[in-house]
C-alpha cells in the first residue's frame, strides 16, 4: 500500500518536536528553582486547580483585548449581562431578564444586591460607564463593533437600564453574552481615565488590578508563567469549590500532555488531535471534546502583491485539500469549512457553494492572474503545532502550483501586534464564533471599519460588502435575514479574502477526579462547578 507522504512528513515534524521538548525539560525544571519532590505534585494539591494552557492571556482588559487565551481568565474574573449554556442558548447572569420594549429599544433588568471584588455596587449606571468606554474611539476598543449600533444607554432606576440602537437589531442580548461586554468596577474605570491623563495607555491600569463580580478574584501574574486567581468567597451568587485558579503556561504540546500523566496539571488545553490517543491510553485521564463554534482559515493581505488579486486568492483556496488536511492533521476531528460560520451561527446554510480542491484549476487561475510561474511568500504561524502542521501542509501543496512559500514561526503576542499591523503576507489564525449569529464574526474579519487589530488581518475594504452586512444587521424577518447571509457567504467565497479551512473541535483534557467541568461553544472554561475528588 501506497504511504501518505503528508502523513510521514506530519510524523516526522511531531517526532523532532518530541526530542526537542524532551531536550528541553531538564532546563525548564532548572529555571523553575526548584525539583519535584514526592507529595509535591498538583495532584496533591487539594482545591487548588491547575489548567496548563498554551499561551498566556494578552490583557486582562476585556473592553481592550480579543484573543480566548485572555477571554478564559477574563470570564472567570468578570461576568456579563447574559451568558451561554452547554448549548448556546441565552441564559441570566448580571441581568435577570430582558425584552425589547420597541423596535430599536432593549430593556435589561438587573440583579440586585451585587458588588464588585473592590466592594463598589454594582447598578444600572455602571452598565451604562461599561457600555460607553467600550464605544469610547479614544479606548479603540477591538470589539465595538458588537455594540455601535447603540445610540443611546438610558438608566430607568437603578436595576433596569434600557439600550436604544441607531436601527432594530435583534441580536443584541447575544452580544451582551459574550466576554467583550464584561462589566467592570466603576472605580477601575476611573482609575484607569485617570491614568491616560497621566500618560499611560488605555487598559493598562485594568490590566494590572482587574476587578469584576466573578465568581474568583485576580491574585498574581508572572507574565509568560502563570496566572492565579482566588475564590470570591463574597459571591452574589452559587460560589465555585475550588480555593485557586492556576493558568499555568505550557507551550510544549508534548510537555502538557506529560503534566496530565503526571499530575502537574488537572486540565490541559489545547489537546492536539495527534496526542488524544496517549490521553487515552494514560492512566487516570480523560480527552474532553466538542463541537466548536469558531473557524480556523489561511487569511491573505489584500492590500500586498499578489494577494491584492481575487484570482490568485482563488487559486490558493483551491489548492487546500481540506478533507486531508483534516485527516492528515486533525485525525479526523473537525469539519470542513464551506465559509466562515458553521451551524452553531444563525446566518449558516449548507446552500452555500464552496470552493472545491481543484489542482489544474488553481493553476488556470494563477496563468490568468499572470502568474503562470508561481511566485514566493511567506506563511505566518504561531507557535500552535497544528497551525504549524497546517503551515506546513499548506507550503508543500501550493509547491504544486509553483508557489514558494517559506514558513515563519511568531510568538504569540507579536504575531498579534504583526498581523494587525499588516506586516504579514499569508497568515494562520482563527476566531471564535462567540455570539451564535453570523453578524459578530462577518463583521469582525472583514468589515472595513475593522481593519487591522480590531479582527479585520485580511484588510479587506469592501463598500459591496459593508453594505450587505448592513442590511442583514437591520433586517427584521429570519428568512429574509438569513438569505442575505447566504449571499453575503458567497460573496466571500467569490473575493476569497481568507481560504477558510475548518471548523475545529475543541480537544482538552483532564484528570479524572476532575468533576464538573466544561467549555462552551467558544472553547472558555466553565469552572464554577470543578470539584477536585
Amino acid at each position: 500500500m501506497k504511504e501518505n507522504p503528508f502523513k510521514i512528513l506530519v510524523l516526522l515534524l511531531a517526532l523532532s518536536v518530541a526530542l526537542i521538548a524532551c531536550a528541553s525539560e531538564p532546563d525548564d525544571e532548572e529555571a523553575s528553582g526548584e525539583a519535584e519532590t514526592e507529595g509535591d505534585s498538583a495532584e496533591e494539591a487539594g482545591d487548588d486547580l491547575i489548567i496548563g494552557t498554551g499561551s498566556d492571556a494578552a490583557s486582562l482588559d476585556p473592553h481592550t483585548s480579543s484573543d480566548v487565551p485572555s477571554g478564559n481568565i477574563q470570564i472567570n474574573i468578570y461576568e456579563t449581562l447574559l451568558k451561554f449554556d452547554e448549548d448556546m442558548e441565552l441564559e441570566p447572569l448580571l441581568a435577570k431578564d430582558w425584552e425589547a420594549i420597541e423596535d430599536d429599544v432593549w430593556e435589561f433588568e438587573l440583579e440586585e444586591g451585587v458588588t464588585f471584588h473592590d466592594g463598589s455596587e454594582f447598578n444600572a449606571e455602571v452598565v451604562k460607564m461599561n457600555v460607553e468606554r467600550i464605544l469610547d474611539e479614544e479606548l479603540a476598543s477591538p470589539r465595538a463593533v458588537l455594540f455601535d449600533l447603540i445610540e443611546e444607554v438610558i438608566v430607568v432606576d437603578d436595576h433596569t437600564v434600557q439600550l436604544v440602537t441607531e436601527d432594530p437589531f435583534a441580536p443584541l442580548p447575544a452580544h451582551f453574552a459574550h466576554y467583550a461586554s464584561s462589566i467592570l468596577s466603576p472605580e477601575i474605570i476611573e482609575a484607569d481615565y485617570a491614568a491616560v491623563e497621566e500618560g499611560e495607555q488605555h487598559g493598562a491600569y485594568v490590566n494590572e488590578n482587574p476587578v469584576g463580580t466573578g465568581m474568583f478574584e485576580f491574585e498574581s501574574w508572572d507574565p509568560g508563567a502563570e496566572i492565579v486567581l482566588a475564590n470570591n468567597e463574597d459571591y452574589w451568587g452559587d460560589n465555585a469549590n475550588v480555593d485557586t485558579v492556576t493558568f499555568k503556561v505550557v507551550p510544549e504540546d508534548l510537555t502538557r500532555v506529560a503534566e496530565m500523566e503526571t499530575g502537574d496539571s488537572h486540565i490541559i488545553d489545547p489537546l492536539t488531535a495527534s496526542d488524544m490517543g496517549q490521553i487515552e491510553n494514560a492512566e487516570e485521564a480523560h480527552v474532553y471534546m466538542r463541537d466548536a463554534a469558531s473557524i480556523t482559515y489561511l487569511g491573505f493581505n489584500m492590500q500586498k502583491e499578489p494577494f491584492d488579486d481575487p484570482l490568485v486568492r482563488q487559486a490558493i483556496s483551491k489548492v487546500v485539500d481540506r478533507e486531508a488536511m483534516i485527516e492528515g492533521i486533525l485525525e479526523g476531528t473537525g469539519e470542513e469549512a464551506v465559509g466562515p460560520i458553521n451551524e452553531t451561527q444563525f446566518g449558516y446554510s449548507e446552500d452555500v457553494e464552496a470552493h472545491e480542491y481543484d489542482i489544474e484549476e488553481a493553476k488556470d487561475l494563477l496563468a490568468e492572474a499572470g502568474y503562470e510561474d508561481g511566485f514566493e511568500t511567506e506563511i505566518w504561524t504561531n507557535d500552535s503545532q497544528e497551525r504549524i502542521d497546517i503551515a506546513t501542509y499548506t507550503q508543500n501543496e501550493l509547491a504544486e502550483i509553483g508557489i514558494d512559500a517559506s514558513i515563519e514561526i511568531v510568538e504569540w503576542g507579536a504575531y498579534l501586534d504583526s498581523t494587525a499591523n499588516g506586516e504579514h503576507e499569508m497568515f494562520i489564525l482563527g476566531l471564535s464564533l462567540g455570539t451564535a449569529d453570523a453578524d459578530y464574526p462577518l463583521h469582525m474579519m472583514f468589515h472595513s471599519h475593522n481593519v487591522g487589530a480590531t479582527g479585520n488581518r485580511s484588510f479587506m475594504e469592501d463598500e459591496t460588502f459593508d453594505e450587505m452586512l448592513h442590511e442583514a444587521r437591520v433586517e427584521q424577518d429570519e428568512d429574509t435575514r438569513l438569505e442575505l447571509y447566504v449571499e453575503a457567504t458567497e460573496y466571500l467565497n467569490e473575493q476569497a479574502p481568507m481560504a477558510f479551512l475548518y471548523h475545529p473541535a475543541h480537544i482538552m483534557a483532564h484528570r479524572d477526579n476532575v468533576e464538573g467541568f466544561w467549555a462552551d461553544a467558544s472553547g472558555l472554561y466553565q469552572l464554577q462547578d470543578v470539584t477536585l475528588n
